[in-house]
């Protein structure tokens, strides 16, 4: 079958959301691609919503009970920016996220969530996955968010497709040819979110 894309809404643009949307003949199930600085909400039982991490992570939330879930893909955990590429950034992205859940039924004291990512690949840059991956943990913590389980640090890049509906996350460790491409893309997006800030006149040592 021929794959359709999903042409983006202006809400989703607005939301600095673009995903991708195709269905997936192999497994008979509609796949959301979701890249960095983006989310993407579903209650649809027939999609999974699929991204590609390497230092970046990606918070799998869902409601059981509400039968709504979503994920983000984040690149750092915050920056002072206000306009729509703070979506890149982990406190933006979480709680955009979030509040999407809750406007779609969501409680939040029923949210159960699951973290990817976090990897060490940015050569220079050792710790950017750690201190993503320590960002989201606490996080949730603060925010009162249960977590599930999920597969962060090490220094390999992940492939992650999440069912939203009924929490499964499949997590696939990335070859090495994607891996320094991953590594490469990530590295522009932090010289990139440097630059940002010092043109904005803020002295932000990234790591």
């Amino acid at each position: 079958m021929k794959a359709r894309a999903r042409k983006a809404t202006q809400e989703d643009i607005e939301a600095g959301c673009v995903p991708r949307r195709y269905f997936n003949a192999q497994d008979n199930i509609w796949h959301v691609q979701i890249t960095q600085g983006e989310m993407y909400i579903t209650s649809e039982p027939n999609e999974l919503i699929t991204t590609v991490l390497g230092s970046c992570i990606a918070a799998c939330i869902r409601d059981p009970a509400a039968r709504v879930g979503g994920m983000n893909h984040f690149l750092l955990p915050d920056s002072s920016e206000r306009d729509l590429a703070t979506m890149r950034y982990g406190a933006n992205a979480m709680e955009l996220l979030i509040n999407g859940l809750l406007k779609r039924g969501a409680l939040r004291s029923r949210l159960e969530a699951k973290l990817f990512g976090g990897a060490n690949v940015i050569a220079g840059l050792s710790m950017v996955g750690s201190r993503n991956a320590e960002f989201a943990e606490e996080y949730l913590q603060r925010e009162g968010i249960r977590l599930m389980g999920g597969d962060l640090r090490g220094d390999m890049p992940r492939r992650i497709q999440f069912w939203p509906l009924t929490g499964r996350v499949r997590a696939l460790t990335i070859g090495n040819a994607a891996s320094v491409k991953v590594s490469e893309m990530e590295l522009f997006s932090v010289a990139q979110a440097k630059r940002r800030d010092q043109r904005a006149g803020n002295d932000v040592e990234l790591f």
